[in-house]
């Protein structure tokens, strides 16, 4: 099959102008591609995340819920053109109180929040010194050990730093509380602004967006308000509670042996009122038991007797069933073959109660949970220190 002439020469033009489109596209640099003076892409990305990573912030979140962000920026409408009247000039004056007022508010929500840092941090440091002094224990220690010693007046710093803190946010609290104050003033003046002779419609709108604004600031100051004052209960109690522990502890180290967590949150676990007991060095004397039985039963037949984990264990199953309970600490005097021997096993089990007894304060149960009593038994051979649940 033969084509036309002219068809051959359309053809034979075509590639040769493929040809040189070919050519022209490997002589001449392609716009889409990279440019040969630009770092590579893996640079370009290297250097991309170096600079998401210094523009993150580096500070730990604070352990409580931040403050909302709307009360770091209290919103402010825009600049209002004086009016020339008297109202106009009572407006401009109380917007700048406004003003300054939600500059100190953001002040003192960066305050909380740098004081929630310092609280976390102080707080990790306790807690990891405890624990160090409390994994020690676990395995078993020499009694009085000093490294655990040292250990314990270092946990002992860092829980006063927390307390130190709480000083800090009752200031805080102490300087918010005054600008509610001033925020009320602000807003009582812009309400009582409506009632002022020479007004003009203008002023009457810019009170408006005053008396609004206001408004809003007043519910960021009490909502800050209220979370500084939640955060001082908070850490209130919670320093108590650890001062308790901390005491237990170091019964503990005295011993070398570890007992527990202090009894002082199971003995006031309810509401109800203690009874008040007499916590008198001097035991009571004419106890009777009443058919009761005797939670812990301690026999002083030797020098040194190891009853601080038997009591703590016994105080934590009563106190677990009944947390407001409270226990009669009975010493028993042994009969002797004389009244001097009488009178002196009376001497010493007076001494021996009130061992036990500072056993217990130590172990976390308060005093007044804790009755004296004393007793003379003659079927008994050795003084014993007996411990009812009342």
């Amino acid at each position: 099959m033969h084509l036309p002439k002219t068809e051959g020469v359309l053809i034979i033009a075509a590639v040769l102008l493929a040809g040189c489109s070919v050519s022209t596209d490997s002589i001449w640099p392609t716009t889409s591609g990279p440019d040969p003076k630009s770092p590579p892409p893996e640079q370009v990305q290297i250097a991309q995340s170096e600079a998401e990573r210094s523009a993150q912030p580096t500070m730990s979140p604070p352990p409580q819920q931040a403050a909302p962000a709307t009360m770091a920026s209290a919103p402010t409408p825009a600049s209002l053109e004086p009016t020339g009247t008297f109202v106009g000039d009572k407006v401009t004056t109380l917007r700048g109180e406004l003003d300054r007022l939600k500059v100190a508010l953001n002040r003192h929500n960066n305050n909380l929040q740098q004081i929630r840092v310092g609280i976390t941090q102080n707080a990790q440091r306790y807690h990891g010194t405890v624990a160090a002094i409390t994994a020690r224990l676990q395995l078993g220690t020499t009694p009085g050990n000093p490294i655990l010693v040292g250990q314990w007046n270092a946990a002992q710093i860092e829980l006063d730093r927390v307390s130190n803190d709480i000083g800090t946010l009752n200031t805080l609290a102490n300087s918010i509380a005054a600008d509610s104050s001033l925020a009320a003033f602000v807003l009582e003046s812009a309400r009582a602004a409506y009632s002022l002779t020479g007004a003009i419609d203008e002023d009457h709108r810019q009170l408006a967006l005053l008396e609004d604004d206001t408004n809003r600031t007043v519910v960021l100051i009490d909502r800050l308000l209220s979370e500084v004052n939640e955060d001082v209960a908070r850490q209130t109690a919670y320093v108590a509670n650890e001062r308790a522990n901390l005491t237990t502890l170091s019964a503990a180290i005295k011993n070398g042996e570890l007992h527990g967590s202090s009894l002082l949150a199971r003995a006031y676990a309810t509401g109800a009122p203690p009874i008040a007991f007499s916590t008198s060095s001097t035991p009571r004397s004419g106890f009777t038991s009443s058919g009761r039985s005797a939670l812990v039963v301690i026999r002083f037949d030797r020098a040194d007797v190891p009853y601080e984990r038997a009591l703590y264990t016994a105080l934590s199953k009563a106190l677990e069933a009944r947390p407001g309970a409270n226990f009669d600490l009975v010493g028993v005097a042994a009969g002797g073959e004389g009244s001097s021997d009488i009178a002196l096993n009376q001497s010493r089990v007076k001494k021996h109660a009130n061992d036990v007894l500072k056993a217990l304060v130590d172990m976390g149960l308060p005093p007044s949970r804790v009755s004296l009593a004393a007793t003379t038994s003659p079927t008994i051979t050795t003084n014993e220190v007996h411990l009812y649940l009342r």
